[in-house]
């Protein structure tokens, strides 16, 4: 089967949600696509799931694992994914997430409009309310100065981890074949909890070659669960060590591809000072937006001078 969207659906232990997802794709108004669930090991219930779905929507849905159902983890999952994968474009979901219906219809409307583009995200809504005990549901925009498309490299450091605008879900990309295959696919050193950042690797490579249009439009639901990689590395305090990974790794692939760019290296010299001194920025933040700040300027230039030193290689 040829068709114009493959989407790639990593999945490892997630019986509670797998379900739902899966049919936010097979619920979408475009219905030119194949969807690929791989199987990371699973001991629950999912391979079962992934499986049945396969039987009953052959050739459009398919299952896949890794040899001996071992755990590989979401890049390598992803990658085996997009190696087995036929279509144009590819678009990535999450086994926890959900699509709204004209997901893949709006984005692709939008390279219809602009061909020059090569990868389309949007804005999600991060969603709590799906819980029995509720919460408040909220639309996170991409924080930028305006939408459209932007040349590269302008969304490194526009973007979160090194701007202020908010990182896009990997569920909410969707991106052509070539530019992934461009790229190298996602970067398979990051795993367990360096997986935090394993997203923020691709799109770094993305963002230094690719034209992205970036769009106000809300196309997914990002669940918001304990058992997230995001809320298990919070949890356990290690957020700026594997913050500071990351930024190592973007320093040596920056390295290796030449880029000279002084805006992209004080970028990263400025987010490792803060991944090295998360409880002085905060504290510098608390400073600047209360009147004790506006009283003791004089110590918050003082610490603001010490974390702004320049960082050192390791």
């Amino acid at each position: 089967m040829k068709a114009l969207v493959s989407v790639i659906m990593p999945v490892f232990n997630g019986e509670r949600f797998l379900r739902e997802s899966i049919e936010s794709v097979l619920a979408q108004t475009f219905d030119d696509w194949e969807l690929l669930i791989i199987d990371d090991g699973s001991r629950d219930h999912s391979a079962e799931i992934a499986r049945s779905y396969a039987t009953r929507q052959t050739p459009r849905v398919r299952y896949l694992e890794h040899p001996g159902h071992v755990n590989r983890g979401a890049t390598t999952s992803r990658n085996l994914g997009i190696r087995s994968s036929r279509g144009e474009y590819v678009a990535l979901l999450d086994a926890d997430d959900v699509w709204l219906p004209t997901k893949l219809a709006d984005q692709l409307r939008m390279f219809a409009d602009e061909p020059r583009a090569e990868m389309v995200y949007g804005a999600p809504q991060y969603w709590r309310s799906w819980a029995d005990e509720g919460g408040s549901d909220y639309t996170v925009s991409p924080g930028l100065p305006r939408t459209g498309i932007f040349e590269p490299p302008a969304l490194l450091t526009l973007s979160y981890p090194l701007g202020s605008g908010s990182a896009p879900c990997p569920s909410d990309l969707l991106l052509r074949r070539e530019l992934v295959e461009r790229v190298g696919g996602f970067e398979e050193e990051f795993q367990g909890e360096l997986q935090l950042y394993e997203d923020q690797a691709f799109l770094a490579k993305i963002y230094l070659v690719a034209r992205v249009f970036v769009a106000d439009e809300c196309w997914l639901k990002y669940r918001l669960h304990a058992e997230s990689c995001d809320s298990r590395v919070r949890a356990s305090g290690r957020a700026s060590v594997v913050r500071l990974y990351f930024l190592r790794w973007l320093e040596r692939y920056l390295l290796a591809q030449g880029v000279a760019d002084p805006g992209i290296w004080s970028a990263v010299r400025r987010a490792k000072r803060r991944a090295r001194h998360p409880v002085l920025y905060r504290a510098l933040g608390r400073l600047s937006h209360s009147a004790a700040g506006m009283l003791s300027g004089r110590l918050a230039r003082t610490v603001r001078k010490f974390v702004m030193m320049p960082a050192d290689d390791s």
